[in-house]
């Protein structure tokens, strides 16, 4: 806004505060405003930032917090804030003419050319009005002291030099920064940011089928139970997972119900999509009996909490075309002229097996049974929901639904499935989604990473990333043909990169084989068939990426700078299929060097962004390699020298000499 004073430009603000920006507890939040006004009189600036306990009129102590200005030219202010509770926090910048700084501005420029006594007469007399006007705002045990400076500057028996010295005292000055004289104060609108908790911005995320952990009898597998399920608990929590992602555990229809790989014929065995949900044994709502019981699933949710993990369910609104709902609100579809209800489909392909949700066929009635369902499985100890293929539903339902839950559940999270065009997928985090699936999957090239991350970190005010290395329904090209030594560096890149990153299960197996040349889809893809593995006998051999996986996830939680979005910096480097990247929490700084090929060893001088690491361009510094323990020394300028088949990244912890 532009009122007495000019204040524009405020961040964060989403959509011109149309949507709340995001922080979680804990976080360095910055905040920044243009303030500006006429003439030459200098301004200052402070923040008002009220926690969600507060009513609006009402502030903390101290009453604000100052901003410092940016660059010189640029009329930028800043401050950082650090909310220490869930809820909706709001600020409000305030900018106003600063008489003080003006004042000393003026002295210091009229002594520097040498006026007198005499001349600054009046100068004098403003100094010490103004001083008289601060001991009334300063802390009771600093009014002596700002009453002297203002006697001080009307003792006509000293001189100019002693008349100014105690108004120009620096530890005085510090204080009346705290607490100014304001004039023509201005303010901004109200803004507001939502803060979650710390799991919206950092975790580590596992995702696999209960189904797919039965027993294998003579050669052919059994359906799995939330209860088998629940012996594999132990091993993602040794690999120091946060987060236990499950695919949906719901009745499956038997109607156009998918074979293996995707087919249409179907046998009798066959256990169909967890996505096609419902069927005559019940909805949303239910467990699929061949999982177990709602108990079973309660017992799963509370065994995950014994071992310091949480549960993500997905949550997908369509349905099988015999779930209960096709039956009892047949208007939640939509009807062709043939008197049938139309299955989902993405040209050229096809889900028979699925119908979609007509949105806007009683509105009134889908948003109350939606919020009904995500209410049943929170009161069952979901506090995280994947929600597949948000960009399928209509933006005012998200932003209504998201809203509501979070009024009487503010702990609880969404993960938005939209790998979709950026405006969407953007809009999605704006209106209240607390995490996205990004395009990372599919960002192999070091521009186009360096590219990607800087695009993330300008949207961390409400968009967090989780990145993915893959999915059941993405195998890259990339981890097809790049051998074990690929899904090491693809996990690097993740688990360094962003805060929160994820692994479906068989990702540490180096399962790489898809259906078919150019598909991104797995041959005997879990999503239609029961998929068991051998850990225990993987294990024995050796033939797993799980304790890189489990040390990769110690790092993230041994250093705080890992669990932060906005301090990712790039580093040049003199070869492109290497890239460097940084980032920082105080005196924790995390250097990534790593090759993004998969198969011939790389060498490359890495360029610091010493200012990035908190240095001068001349320092000099110690990096201790995370995975092989190994020290180096370096400065500006480094070589390095990157062999996939033994280690194809450093994972570097940054020590200052001295320190």
């Amino acid at each position: 806004m532009t009122g007495r004073l000019g204040i524009t430009d405020i961040s964060p603000s989403i959509s011109c505060g149309a949507y709340p920006a995001r922080a979680v507890v804990g976080e360095q939040l910055p905040i920044s405003a243009t303030v500006f006004r006429e003439g030459h009189d200098r301004v200052g600036c402070n923040v008002v930032w009220t926690p969600p306990s507060d009513p609006p009129g009402r502030r903390d102590r101290p009453p604000f917090l100052s901003m410092v200005p940016g660059a010189p030219g640029t009329d930028r202010w800043h401050a950082t804030v650090t909310p220490d509770r869930e809820g909706r926090w709001t600020f409000v910048v305030e900018a106003w003419s600063d008489p003080l700084a003006t004042w000393r501005h003026a002295i210091e420029a009229k002594t520097e050319v040498g006026q007198s006594e005499q001349e600054l007469a009046n100068d004098l007399a403003i100094g010490a009005n103004l001083m008289d006007r601060a001991a009334r705002l300063v802390a009771k045990e600093w009014r002596d002291r700002v009453r002297t400076a203002a006697a001080t500057l009307r003792d006509e028996d000293l001189d100019l030099r002693h008349r100014l010295s105690p108004a120009f005292e620096p530890e005085l000055h510090e204080i009346l920064l705290v607490h100014p004289v304001r004039e023509l104060l201005t303010k901004s609108r109200r803004h507001e940011v939502w803060v979650d908790r710390e799991r919206a911005l950092y975790g580590s995320w596992y995702e696999f089928f209960p189904r797919s952990e039965g027993p294998v009898i003579d050669g052919r597998p059994t359906h799995g139970t939330l209860s088998t399920a629940a012996e594999r608990l132990p091993a993602i929590q040794d690999m120091a997972f946060d987060v236990v992602y499950l695919p949906p555990i719901h009745p499956i229809g038997e109607v156009n119900r998918k074979g293996p790989n995707n087919t249409l014929i179907t046998e009798a065995h066959d256990v169909g999509s967890p996505w096609a949900i419902g069927s005559a044994l019940g909805g949303h709502d239910a467990v699929h009996p061949d999982l177990g019981t709602i108990d079973d699933f309660d017992a799963f949710v509370a065994r995950t909490r014994e071992l310091g993990m949480e549960v993500a369910l997905d949550f997908a609104l369509q349905v099988a075309p015999d779930h209960p709902w096709v039956s009892s609100n047949p208007e939640w579809f939509t009807t062709l002229p043939d008197g049938t209800i139309a299955y989902a489909e993405n040209p050229p392909k096809k889900y028979q097996d699925i119908y979609p949700i007509n949105f806007d066929n009683n509105p009134e009635g889908i948003y109350a049974e939606s919020l009904r369902v995500l209410t049943h499985w929170i009161d069952h100890g979901v506090k995280i929901f994947r929600v597949d293929n948000p960009h399928t539903k209509p933006l005012n339902f998200w932003h209504w639904l998201i809203w509501q839950v979070k009024q009487e559940h503010p702990d609880v999270l969404f993960l938005a499935e939209a790998f979709t065009r950026p405006a969407m997928m953007h809009t999605l985090a704006k209106v209240g989604f607390t995490q996205s699936y990004t395009y990372f999957t599919w960002r192999t090239e070091r521009a186009e990473l360096e590219a990607y991350g800087r695009e993330l970190v300008a949207a961390a005010d409400y968009m967090r990333p989780n990145f993915f290395v893959n999915t059941p329904d993405i195998l890259h090209d990339s981890l097809q043909y790049g051998g074990p030594p690929m899904f090491k560096i693809r996990a690097v890149l993740a688990s360094m990169m962003s805060p929160t990153w994820g692994v479906y299960s068989g990702y540490e197996l180096f399962e790489h084989v898809p259906v078919r040349t150019g598909s991104e889809e797995y041959l005997h893809s879990e999503k239609y068939q029961l998929r068991p593995r051998d850990w225990e006998g993987v294990r024995r051999e050796g033939r797993t990426l799980a304790p890189y996986l489990t040390r990769l996830n110690w790092i993230r939680r041994e250093h705080k700078a890992l669990q932060n979005l906005r301090s990712l910096r790039f580093h040049s480097t003199d070869n492109d299929k290497v890239i460097a990247f940084s980032k920082r929490d105080g005196e924790d700084t995390v250097l990534v060097v790593c090759s993004l090929d998969s198969h011939v060893g790389q060498t490359a001088t890495v360029g610091m962004n010493m200012p990035a690491l908190g240095m001068d361009w001349h320092d000099r510094f110690a990096v201790q390699d995370q995975i092989t323990g190994d020290t180096y020394h370096w400065g500006q300028f480094n070589y390095v020298e990157l062999n996939p088949h033994h280690e194809p990244a450093h994972i570097f912890v940054l020590r200052r000499y001295g320190t």
